[in-house]
């Protein structure tokens, strides 16, 4: 873990080295300062001597300075480095999501990732600031003031090392109880942001369904086990305030009683004894300063075995070395296919699926919910990778191909369409670049998706609000379709995305298929077969096989399934599926 979050250090490994050099200047201020008040006490004062009350004044306020710029360049690098980290670390992690495939990222919950880039990042910042900082100041003070109590006066240094080893033994039964809550209180963290992202995401079906209480009701209890978790964590931690300040009393009493006795024997100074004063508060604090510096730590360290596990996820869909980058045509080949989402599945999704697909033709895929209409078509693109047989797009296994290049030529339209916040023709530029306006208004008249545009008062330029809330379902879809042709792909994938649109919208896109993109693959997965009866051939699916492919005279003839489905739809029973029996 360390190892792996050490390496976004990269530009800040300076100022990460710089920090604890100040830190040490600034402790070694610290050090020499009391030495010099005992001597101003002993050698100016009871001797009455002012020039070197003045020498010795000049000299710690030139000590002084220098501490002060110590700690101010320690508190600027320290800073510097740490937000620098935090900022390597997100961009680490974004881009590492971006490389995951589909089975990468469902081993990941959505807000599971918001929590790793945001709540724990700043965990690693903060800890990385007092590690650079106060874990260098706090033990340096410690060592630096014992060893100058000891240089004044070994038998009074010895209740300073009591104190510290008793505080150290406390210290270390309280924390190791606090860190179990520590740890488990992240995993309440995806819990509040998955409460908030759901509740964001589906407001209209909150308030649809009168659901705001429930949802308060969430949001509450989830926002309660974290603060049940911190208080119980802080419930130990607080124990250190009370022990700490008894140790620190208890010290001063010894100190100011033995070396009052020290004072009237002749065996110490004054001075000296102000001194030893001065370092026990210095002391005393460090170890305060540490049990803090302890529980951060601890908590950093929960967070960045979180944020290791998105780093060192490696994408289980990689390029060959020698990846083709060229595909031929849109032809589309299934060669005794078998697919599993888990490698540990009893049964596969996909059973020995073999299907011959021309490049050009127009293909329907049909089948109830759960068929695996939309695995099946994942795996043209590479989205997964099949677990056993051969996908072949233009004669060639699609694993031998470079995934951009593959991708480019097969334009997917998902079921769940999504558009970003932006204008229309930045949303439809995600199909390619540098569109022109007029090719955005060509794919859009091909998706019929002008007819609406024009009546906006803004038309293409009419922002869209984030995941497309201010338009439609149908206006969503086919902006979606349209989006997905200014790619200009070999092969088209409409995974049942004009179920939002009326049937005479959905007829006027297919007609504009055949005759814009005659030579492009379309495949369209659809629950209506009067949306696929017009294609070359038709794909009925049934519980992950192919139980029939062919045309739709012919699968009337010879496919029981579809001659059923067929007869419910166009008879009486016109509002019948495939997820009915017929």
């Amino acid at each position: 873990m360390i190892k792996t979050l050490g390496k976004e250090l990269k530009e800040y490994k300076l100022v990460s080295v710089l920090t604890p050099l100040c830190m040490i200047g600034e402790v070694a201020a610290e050090m020499i300062i009391p030495k010099l008040m005992g001597k101003i006490v002993d050698n100016g004062i009871y001797a009455e001597n002012m020039a070197y009350i003045f020498r010795v004044g000049f000299l710690m306020i030139v000590i002084a300075l220098f501490g002060l710029a110590a700690g101010i360049g320690g508190a600027y690098y320290g800073s510097k480095a740490s937000t620098g980290l935090a900022k390597n670390l997100r961009k680490a992690m974004f881009d590492n999501i971006q490389t995951f495939s589909f089975s990468n990222i469902d081993k990941f919950s959505t807000s599971g990732l918001v929590t790793r880039l945001t709540t724990d990042v700043t965990n690693i910042q903060n800890a990385y600031m007092m590690l650079l900082r106060m874990a260098m100041r706090a033990p340096a003070t410690v060592i630096g003031a014992m060893i100058m109590s000891f240089m004044i006066n070994p038998r009074i240094a010895t209740i300073y090392l009591a104190a510290v080893v008793v505080l150290a033994i406390f210290m270390v039964l309280i924390m190791s109880k606090a860190t179990v809550y520590f740890k488990e209180v992240f995993e309440k963290y995806d819990e509040l942001n998955e409460s908030v992202q759901e509740n964001v995401s589906a407001i209209r079906v909150v308030k649809a369904y009168v659901r705001e209480d429930y949802e308060n009701d969430k949001f509450k209890k989830a926002a309660g086990n974290i603060y049940n978790m911190f208080v119980r964590a802080e419930m130990n931690v607080i124990k250190m305030g009370p022990m700490m300040t008894a140790t620190v009393y208890v010290c001063i009493l010894l100190i100011s009683w033995v070396g009052a006795h020290m004072i009237v024997a002749g065996s110490l100074t004054t001075g000296e004894l102000m001194g030893l004063l001065s370092y026990c508060m210095n002391i005393l604090m460090s170890m305060m300063f540490l049990a803090i510096i302890f529980v951060m730590l601890t908590m950093a360290q929960a967070s960045g075995k979180r944020i290791a596990e998105v780093l060192e996820e490696t994408p289980d869909i990689t390029n060959k070395a020698d990846a083709i980058m060229a595909v031929p045509d849109g032809s589309i080949r299934f060669e005794h296919v078998n697919f599993a989402y888990n490698e540990t599945s009893e049964e596969p999704v996909l059973k020995d699926i073999n299907i011959d697909i021309k490049s050009g033709e127009t293909i329907g895929i049909i089948g109830g919910t759960g068929s695996a209409k939309s695995s099946l078509v994942n795996l043209i693109s590479r989205l997964y990778d099949v677990t056993d047989g051969v996908v072949k797009v233009g004669g060639i296994d699609v694993r031998d191909y470079d995934m951009e290049t593959l991708r480019d030529q097969v334009s997917v339209v998902l079921q769940k369409n999504v558009l970003f916040s932006g204008t229309i023709l930045d949303n439809l530029r995600w199909g390619d670049k540098d569109a022109t306006k007029e090719d955005c208004i060509r794919a859009c008249k091909m998706a019929c998706a002008d007819e609406f545009i024009e009546r906006m008062p803004d038309g293409y330029e009419t922002f869209i609000e984030q995941g497309g809330a201010n338009v439609s379902g149908g206006q969503r879809q086919r902006l979606c379709i349209a989006r997905a042709l200014l790619k200009k792909p070999k092969i088209l994938i409409l995974d049942d995305s004009t179920s939002a649109v009326d049937t005479a919208t959905d007829a006027k896109i297919r007609k504009a298929f055949a005759e814009e993109i005659p030579g492009t693959t379309k495949l369209i997965i659809a629950q209506r077969i009067a949306s696929v009866q017009e294609c070359d051939r038709i794909i009925v699916m049934d519980d992950g096989q192919v139980s029939g492919f062919g045309t739709h005279s012919e699968l009337l003839e010879s496919n029981t399934i579809y001659r059923e489905v067929y007869e419910s739809q166009t008879g009486a029973g016109a509002d019948a599926d495939f997820d009915k029996q017929a």
